[in-house]
């Protein structure tokens, strides 16, 4: 058998492209797997929602296989792919004829999207869960809106994987520290990945503000590429002259530099509002490695033990309960040590690569029958 797989891949600076190459390795011990053949026993396609996946979701359209769906929100992917008619048509197709002036509506208010709460609430995954022969999702509210779409679709939700790395040794780690500019017994919070409005960038920012003023030994390290040029201008007065103290800037970081920085953070804040369905990879990646992670109280973060991670409420209550919980992790080193360690164990007996590889090898092999 020979499985056809489609994905972004590195050097894309995407989590998928990083999961993907890990899968795609451990694939390749169960037999022989082509990166985009023309032709195959079964495929395997990646989507999710920015233009990278436009190709791989035509291809899924014209030759059904396994999707794995990184995103349970593809809305914002048809807003960048298609033009207004074929947008609300396929509004349309998802939500009934009776829907069609709420379509438009919300591709003539597009520019908004990435923080209206509208555009999570209408995934649009009609076309790709009835076409495909399994839908992969990695939690249950990704399960939910794939069901909601398509009843009769297969859904088989297998947890996100993680592939341990090479980490840097303790002495490396705190000369990066230094080098950051980060004091010794500074507790250094981290938030990492694409910067958008969905990962409440913003309301992180003044949590930590109020933070550091109460606990000054405390620094946060923001790494990423804003997506938003209107979230980057909001926040620019927080990170602007003269400051905000104890808050360091870096660009998006290359793998090698990622596991780095991710070593030296004492907590990793990762939160999602709305939430599109995803389960995250950087939090799988941290919790991987030992570290505490705040995550948003959701469907989403529901397969993760409550004493496995930090869980922040979402909506009104986000900013008390997320400057509450940094402070309680700063005060009580050994409780984030804790959280640190349960959220490794659970890692380790569930989202391990081989037996999640082992898994997608036998769906595949199902698939092509």
């Amino acid at each position: 058998m020979t499985v056809g797989f489609f994905s972004p891949l590195p050097p894309a600076r995407t989590g998928v492209a990083d999961y993907a190459a890990a899968l795609l390795t451990e694939l390749r011990r169960h037999g022989r797997v082509e990166v985009a053949p023309a032709r195959s026993d079964a495929a395997l396609y990646h989507l999710g929602n920015n233009g990278l996946h436009a190709e791989i979701y035509r291809r899924a359209m014209a030759s059904p296989g396994v999707v794995v769906l990184h995103d349970a929100v593809l809305n914002h992917f048809f807003l960048g792919q298609l033009s207004e008619t074929q947008y609300v048509d396929e509004f349309v197709y998802n939500y009934g004829e009776w829907n069609r002036g709420l379509g438009r509506d919300l591709w003539r208010a597009r520019a908004g999207s990435a923080a209206d709460e509208r555009y999570f609430r209408y995934p649009m995954l009609k076309r790709a869960a009835e076409r495909a022969r399994a839908v992969v999702v990695h939690n249950p509210a990704a399960a939910a809106a794939v069901r909601e779409h398509a009843g009769g679709a297969r859904v088989v939700e297998i947890p996100h994987l993680f592939a341990p790395p090479q980490l840097p040794d303790e002495a490396r780690v705190l000369r990066y520290r230094a080098s950051l500019g980060v004091e010794p017994g500074t507790f250094l919070f981290g938030v990492f990945g694409y910067l958008r409005e969905s990962k409440r960038v913003a309301a992180v920012l003044e949590a930590f503000r109020a933070v550091h003023s109460q606990v000054p030994r405390t620094a946060l390290l923001l790494a990423g590429q804003f997506v938003s040029t209107d979230l980057e201008r909001a926040v620019a007065p927080i990170l602007g002259a003269p400051g905000a103290p104890g808050v360091w800037r870096l660009p998006y970081l290359a793998e090698r530099e990622f596991w780095l920085a991710a070593r030296a953070l004492d907590a990793c804040i990762n939160l999602r509002y709305p939430a599109a369905g995803e389960s995250s990879g950087i939090a799988v990646r941290m919790m991987g490695i030992g570290k505490p992670v705040l995550l948003t109280e959701g469907s989403e973060s529901a397969p993760f033990p409550e004493d496995a991670c930090v869980r922040i409420a979402a909506g009104p209550a986000e900013r008390d309960s997320l400057r509450h919980h940094m402070v309680l992790l700063t005060s009580m080193a050994e409780v984030a040590r804790t959280i640190g360690l349960r959220g490794a164990g659970h890692i380790a007996a569930h989202h391990r690569v081989e037996p999640i590889g082992k898994r997608f090898w036998d769906l595949l092999c199902e698939s092509c029958i």
